[in-house]
C-alpha cells in the first residue's frame, strides 16, 4: 500500500514537472477555468468537489477542505462512523492570499479578493473582499476597486524593457502610500 502510495506521489510530481500547476489540478479532478494562476500542488483529499472560474488566482498555501473529518468519531450503535462532504465553488476573477482555508461546501461569488491568512467559513457574495478568522466582509470590490486606481500604477505607466527589480524599483517611486 505505501508503495503504490509513493509511486503515484512520483507520479504526479512528474505530471506537475511536464505540464504545470494547472494541468495537475485538472488532471486531479479539479474544475478550474482559463487565464488562472495557481501557486498549489495539494487540492486536499476530494479535489472532484473543488470548482473554479476563469481569471482566478490561489497564492501558496492556500487550503481547500472538502470534509469534516469530525464527524467520523460520532458512530451508531453498530460502530459505523459517519461522514459528511461538501463540494467549493469559486466564481470568476477572484483572488485567494497566501495562507488562505476554505472550509467545505463554501460557494465564493465573482470579484471577490480574500485577504492572506483568511479562514472562510461562509459563502462569499460577489463584489466583496473579506479577511480574518473567520473572514468577514471588509469592503466591496468597487471601493477596493477606487482605492488601487488611486494609488497603484498602472502597466501602461511602467517603462518597457526593465528587469524584473528594475520595475519594482520604479513602481516604488510611483506609487502614491
Amino acid at each position: 500500500m505505501r508503495l503504490s502510495k509513493l509511486m503515484l506521489k512520483v507520479y504526479y510530481f512528474v505530471y506537475f514537472l511536464f505540464f504545470g500547476r494547472i494541468a495537475l489540478a485538472r488532471k486531479l479532478g479539479v474544475k478550474i477555468g482559463q487565464n488562472c494562476r495557481v501557486y498549489i500542488t495539494e487540492w486536499g483529499t476530494e479535489p472532484f468537489l473543488i470548482s473554479i472560474g476563469d481569471r482566478v488566482t490561489i497564492t501558496s498555501g492556500v487550503r481547500f477542505l472538502t470534509h469534516d473529518g469530525s464527524t467520523w468519531l460520532v458512530r451508531n450503535e453498530c460502530g459505523n462512523r459517519y461522514q459528511k462532504y461538501n463540494p467549493i465553488s469559486i466564481g470568476q476573477d477572484v483572488f485567494i492570499g497566501i495562507g488562505c482555508i476554505i472550509m467545505p461546501g463554501v460557494s465564493i461569488g465573482n470579484n471577490v479578493v480574500i485577504a492572506a491568512g483568511s479562514i472562510v467559513t461562509k459563502n462569499v457574495e460577489s463584489g466583496s473582499v473579506i479577511g480574518g478568522i473567520p473572514a468577514k466582509f471588509i469592503m466591496s470590490f468597487e471601493h477596493y476597486e477606487e482605492k488601487i486606481k488611486e494609488s497603484c500604477v498602472n502597466d501602461e505607466n511602467i517603462p518597457d524593457g526593465l528587469g524584473y527589480e528594475s520595475r519594482v524599483n520604479f513602481i516604488l517611486t510611483q506609487q502614491k502610500l
